[in-house]
């Protein structure tokens, strides 16, 4: 089982930033494939960014150009730097990790949402 645990979210106005960060309990290099998804507001729940244990980063297009995906072994975190926050990405943030198991599906970004385990989330608010 891996513990994980998020933080950094807030509220901020339309173009501002937020980092957001994941603390995992098993050693974040010994995971295949992490990443964070988005619960928006009458919307389902869609990928946002993955970061594969060979250091390979994967966003969906609402995160291209704005968030950054990145991971600190040494500390076990993930990081999800967003800059140039709109309305539309209010909502609750969630981190996911599947472990190394040939059984799963491939690493990617839209598909985040649905990795072996998540957080609690982290809510985040902008406002225009």
């Amino acid at each position: 089982q891996v513990r994980l645990v998020e933080s950094g979210g807030g509220s901020v106005q339309s173009g501002g930033s937020l980092r957001l960060s994941c603390k995992s309990s098993k050693y974040t290099h010994e995971l295949y494939c992490m990443g964070w998804f988005r619960q928006t507001p009458g919307k389902a729940p869609e990928g946002v960014a993955a970061i594969r244990s060979d250091g390979m980063k994967l966003y969906e297009d609402i995160a291209k150009g704005r968030f950054t995906i990145s991971q600190d072994n040494e500390q076990n975190v993930v990081i999800l730097q967003m800059n140039d926050l709109q309305p539309q990405d209010s909502g609750m943030y969630y981190c996911a990790a599947d472990p190394p198991d040939p059984t799963l599906p491939a690493c990617q970004s839209y598909r985040v949402q649905h990795l072996s385990y998540r957080g609690q989330g982290t809510q985040v608010t902008v406002s225009s």
